[in-house]
């Protein structure tokens, strides 16, 4: 009985070490969302409809575009980032990629853009514009670090071009610049306004893995919310983190579908 009780205490303290040193695995809900200023397939501006549809996927970092704040009547003059911030209880970072004065003295800037919101503090937020054409509108790179349970993620957002896929694959090439050079965890997302076999999306999943061809089922059409035909929104990721699950919730609440996806580091 001795014996068998002394063995079990070296196969004890032989163990230990092993599993107080196993990395833990944590997990993250991811979603991107081109919000079109909260106004759905019916034309109706509704932000609760958003923060919703966001609540419901459960996600813990999320990337928007197409976000108003004080931009016009249009969107209420709202603040939509706060806004949806406050409604869920989450941190938020914006980025401006227009940014007009206000259209009378004292009266908040009038900006449009991206961004982000977190169930986890977001610091080093950074907003790089992208390149730009002639004739097209302003667009950028946001990047932040978010810890999560002790991991630091880098999580990057933007929203390319629509009109020009000269103009696109250049800010594909600059995304991959301004990424480029660390060996941080790193997600993706946004609108890219391209299809999967577009050079300026092969560009970028040259660099990072896309998340829906590894765990996603179906096409992942994203455009028009109603009637989808084309995937052009998407999660990317670095080799270290694995995706367990992806999806595109159907709601009406814009006129593109959101992309949520699952993944474990």
């Amino acid at each position: 009985m001795r014996k068998r009780f002394l063995g079990a205490l070296v196969c004890l303290f032989l163990l230990t070490p092993a599993v107080a040193n196993a990395a833990p695995v944590r997990q993250l809900q991811v979603l991107t969302y081109n919000i079109h200023h909260g106004a759905g397939i019916d034309g109706v501006v509704d932000l609760e409809r958003i923060a919703q549809v966001i609540e419901q996927s459960g996600a813990d970092v999320i990337g928007l575009q197409e976000v108003d704040k004080h931009w016009s009547e249009r969107s209420n003059w709202v603040d939509q980032a706060a806004w949806l911030a406050g409604r869920l209880k989450m941190h938020f970072a914006y980025a401006a990629n227009l940014d007009l004065p206000p259209l009378n003295p004292g009266e908040p800037r009038r900006q449009y853009g991206t961004a982000m919101l977190s169930r986890y503090p977001i610091r080093n937020f950074t907003n790089t514009l992208l390149p730009l054409y002639p004739t097209g509108e302003q667009r950028g790179l946001a990047v932040a670090t978010i810890k999560v349970r002790g991991k630091t993620l880098r999580f990057a957002n933007t929203h390319l071009t629509s009109n020009n896929n000269a103009e696109r694959l250049e800010q594909a090439h600059k995304v991959v610049e301004l990424l480029s050079g660390s060996k941080q965890s790193t997600v993706l997302v946004g609108d890219l306004n391209a299809k999967p076999e577009a050079p300026e999306i092969k560009t970028l999943t040259a660099v990072w893995r896309d998340t829906w061809t590894e765990v996603g089922v179906g096409p992942g059409y994203t455009i028009e919310s109603d009637n989808p035909t084309a995937r052009i929104d998407f999660l990317l990721h670095t080799a270290d983190l694995r995706p367990t699950s992806a999806e595109v919730p159907v709601t009406l609440a814009s006129d593109h579908l959101p992309v949520t996806a699952s993944y474990t580091f």
